[in-house]
């Protein structure tokens, strides 16, 4: 399965009951009743709506199915549909990525880089899932495991980044960062962070990581307030792995996925960050919106005086 790859879902055979999952920020009112007007056109539409067990009094949305938090919650859907911000999607990447379902997120949050769609643009998102009319990219995700002595801590995956901070704020973390087998170097710093292009606008660009565009096959390597000269952001191939070890002469550490699934690292742990095994896939409504154009969006950066190619 190639790392990133867009396909319509138009005219796509699907089975005869159709069914999307519905996930929402429900800690906020306005978030609630563009929730339950969604479902409801949904089900007008004929589709089966699907809600979290947590979520599903808040919304509540006559006829919907309401289904417990598992693994297999995404199971025979054809769409996951977020209305929130970047943690909200997040969340439902967890339920999305093992059932290999798309996910749309309708950004109710603040920056939501991950949405691909602004709140005042839900109706027309709506119709677009009622046509099955969306383009679907992969997107990487990093597989992580943490180990001592050989004897498993804990594992996962991330979307966004994994990273390894200080557990104890007033000393600093020193750990040797690996990578494809060989030592790179040591750092005496508050943390390292290893993320996909995805991740590289959220924690990574806040460490001071570069920007890489989602099509861009890689993963970054970033330290956190490192006290070393050689301590810059690094772009390494996909195929690599990078591995930390926390030394016993810093504080111990703790490990996080998306800065949600957290595993405490003793002195002498060992972190191991490979491309994950299973991509993450994003829908979005169909046009020419770019990249480049969230930039511009999210971080208000000045284009004035741009006129583009001149034809011939």
């Amino acid at each position: 399965m190639p790392w990133r790859r867009a396909r319509s879902e138009r005219g796509r055979l699907r089975p005869v009951t159709r069914s999307v999952l519905l996930l929402a920020h429900t800690g906020r009112p306005s978030t609630v009743a563009a929730a339950r007007a969604a479902a409801g056109r949904l089900r007008e539409a004929g589709i089966e709506v699907r809600l979290l067990a947590e979520e599903a009094d808040e919304i509540a949305v006559p006829g919907a199915v309401v289904h417990p938090t598992g693994p297999d919650v995404a199971a025979g859907t054809e769409l996951v549909l977020v209305l929130g911000g970047d943690g909200t999607i997040l969340r439902a990447a967890e339920h999305a990525r093992g059932a290999q379902v798309p996910l749309l997120g309708v950004n109710l949050g603040r920056v939501g880089f991950l949405a691909e769609v602004e709140a005042s643009h839900l109706d027309h998102t709506i119709e677009h899932v009622l046509a099955r009319d969306y383009v679907v990219e992969e997107r990487i995700t990093v597989d992580v495991s943490a180990r001592i002595d050989g004897r498993l801590l804990g594992e996962g995956w991330a979307l966004n980044e994994v990273s390894v901070e200080k557990g104890d704020r007033a000393r600093m973390l020193d750990v040797v960062v690996e990578v494809d087998g060989r030592p790179l170097s040591r750092w005496g710093c508050d943390g390292v962070v290893a993320a996909t292009p995805t991740g590289s606008t959220a924690y990574a660009f806040s460490a001071g990581g570069p920007i890489v565009w989602p099509g861009v096959e890689a993963l970054l390597v970033v330290p956190i307030s490192a006290h070393a000269l050689f301590a810059r952001p690094m772009v390494i191939a996909p195929s690599s792995m990078v591995a930390m070890e926390v030394l016993p002469s810093g504080t111990d550490a703790l490990m996080a996925c998306d800065g949600r699934r957290t595993v405490h690292l003793p002195h002498g742990a060992r972190v191991e960050v490979r491309r994950g095994a299973l991509p993450v896939l994003l829908a979005r409504p169909p046009g020419p919106r770019t990249f480049t154009d969230t930039l511009v969006e999210k971080f208000h950066l000045p284009v004035d005086g741009w006129r583009g190619a001149v034809d011939d």
